[in-house]
């Protein structure tokens, strides 16, 4: 298995960087308006109705949040674009089953390939073993009309 830069999309990166960037920014704008050292007194209002303060921040509020949703849409993307492959590589898996043939009662016949190596397995309950290695090239098959 690789472990090295290529285990990491670049894309993906790019989105969590611009991701938290927003996040931080907009978390720095939260805490701008709910600065403690900021004391605010009721006042009566002087005719007419007043808009109540709440609004401003309620509205600040609401973005932040659609900010968020809109972050974890776009993180949840990448992940689901760029998710790996079990086997571990991107492309094309280490073992794969090329063939399969039933003998009867639960008894298979396996051409299992594992990184361009074949092998020939029998499996039956309770066990697997290895039968015989393959030649890399399979034999060609004969045309059936």
């Amino acid at each position: 298995m690789n472990a090295g830069p290529a285990s990491t999309p670049r894309s993906g990166r790019v989105f969590g960087a611009v991701g938290l960037m927003l996040l931080l920014a907009a978390c720095a704008g939260e805490v701008r308006a709910a600065d403690p050292d900021t004391i605010i007194f009721p006042t009566r209002p002087s005719g007419g109705l007043a808009a109540p303060a709440a609004a401003v921040a309620g509205g600040f509020n609401s973005l932040t949040l659609v900010v968020a949703a809109v972050l974890a849409g776009v993180g949840g993307w990448s992940v689901w674009r760029h998710r790996r492959r079990p086997g571990g590589a991107p492309g094309r898996p280490a073992l794969a089953v090329e063939e399969t043939r039933p003998l009867g009662n639960r008894q298979y016949l396996v051409v299992a390939n594992y990184e361009g190596r074949r092998f020939l397995l029998g499996v039956c309950p309770g066990r697997i073993e290895m039968l015989a290695p393959l030649p890399a090239d399979p034999a060609p098959r004969p045309s059936v009309p």
